[in-house]
């Protein structure tokens, strides 16, 4: 008699239970960590030490208020690129993307396992990578290099007529199925010399493993870098978070899904600057970040915020260490026997922060045009000139004139 009026107590529980409005508790367990071997342990790293060089010289080169760039992006449509590089187009490249002491097969393995188990760590979180290379019809591309990035970048590889108009909206086409239609163009227009368009979509939709409650956001004020104050919806959230602080500044980890993601947020204590973090964050200084986080309760005030960005990143990979390859100097004969270039690397970015998580999306294209052929000036003294005689050692002019019109003699 107990046991089934124990039965019947559970039975009401359970329609109890599927009759309430709330939504049923979801448990999720832990990310397992992705395995990687001690070199692309080391790559994780450099490729980190990249991410804080590209945005600082993109802050640098750009000089706007807000500054997203997806380095995981631009080093893979880079990566891509690089296996298409030669002599100092390509040791300039590894040193811009920090590749050192790695072989190529490591340095490709490294993307190619990136590229596999980013997107799967976390089921609760939506990640997408795409990558994809777009070359003018009839022109003549190596097969070894096609088939190195189809095989470590999984690259969707399309031969287009690119004097067609529709030709830039078929490459815009792909990057906003990738990006969830966050960023519908990349390519404004297709100059009459290119030949190739390298491209990585990122997308990344993530929910908090602790959501801000909604109730909870109020109108609150923002002070900007000119020192302005402006109104913003301030998220507030008191909970056991990841949290470390120093001389420089304060550090909180908020968690997607199941904490294979994280956000990390700097604030710069009260007297220094964003600009004395960046002059301090490398990747010594990171790693050392992340070892102290502590998981202990804290009171963190937030802004919603969005950002969408669009860069020419043409000088800020300059000056981290790759010019040749903006030259008509540049190696590009692993690609074709035609001289290439790269004449442009466009990036742009989307971000959106509310109670409920983050979305962002990243597009970076890399435009491969061909190098013009060295000119052989043609002087034709056919018309009125002007000469002069000199000594060249002093520089002293001997004999001056003007030839308005010359005779037969």
């Amino acid at each position: 008699m107990k046991a089934m009026k124990k039965l019947m107590f559970l039975f009401a529980l359970i329609v109890f239970a599927m009759g309430c409005d709330k939504d049923p508790i979801t448990i999720i367990e832990d990310a397992k960590p992705i395995v990687l071997k001690v070199e692309l342990q080391k790559r994780v790293n450099q490729d980190n030490a990249f991410a804080f060089d590209l945005l600082k010289q993109t802050i640098n080169a750009s000089k706007e208020a807000n500054v997203t760039v997806s380095p995981l992006s631009v080093s893979i449509a880079l990566g891509m690129t690089w296996n298409g590089a030669m002599g100092t187009t390509k040791s300039e490249m590894e040193t811009a993307l920090k590749m050192s002491g790695l072989s190529a097969s490591q340095i490709n393995e490294y993307y190619k396992v990136m590229l596999t188990e980013l997107p799967v760590i976390d089921p609760s979180t939506k990640l997408s990578i795409a990558n994809s290379i777009w070359y003018k019809k009839d022109f003549s591309v190596k097969s070894d290099f096609l088939a190195i990035n189809k095989e470590n970048f999984n690259a969707y590889i399309k031969e287009l007529d690119f004097s067609q108009a529709w030709a830039k909206d078929s490459i815009n086409n792909w990057c906003s199925a990738k990006t969830n239609g966050l960023i519908p163009t990349i390519i404004d227009e297709i100059p009459s010399n290119a030949m190739m368009y390298l491209v990585n979509a990122v997308y990344f939709k993530g929910i908090w493993s602790q959501k801000f409650d909604k109730k909870n956001t109020t109108e609150s004020t923002f002070t900007n870098e000119t020192g302005n104050s402006v109104n913003v919806n301030m998220m507030h959230q008191q909970d056991t978070l990841g949290y470390a602080s120093d001389a420089m500044g304060q550090y909180v980890d908020l968690t997607y899904g199941n904490k294979a993601f994280s956000m990390t947020v700097i604030v710069p204590e009260y007297g220094k600057t964003v600009s004395d973090l960046l002059k301090n964050l490398t990747i010594e200084k990171w790693n050392e970040i992340i070892a102290n986080l502590q998981q202990r309760e804290i009171i963190l005030h937030l802004p919603r915020f969005k950002s969408e960005n669009k860069f020419l990143l043409n000088e800020p990979l300059k000056t981290m260490g790759m010019p040749t390859a903006f030259t008509e100097n540049a190696d590009f004969t692993k690609i074709s026997d035609a001289r290439l270039m790269i004449s442009r690397v466009l990036h742009k970015t989307y971000i959106a922060v509310d109670e409920d998580g983050t979305e962002a999306a990243a597009v970076t294209a890399v435009e491969m045009v061909k190098t013009s052929m060295p000119v052989i000036p043609e002087v034709r003294a056919n018309r009125p000139f002007v000469f002069a005689i000199r000594e060249k050692s002093t520089g002293v002019i001997l004999f001056i004139g003007k030839m308005g019109n010359v005779e037969k003699f």
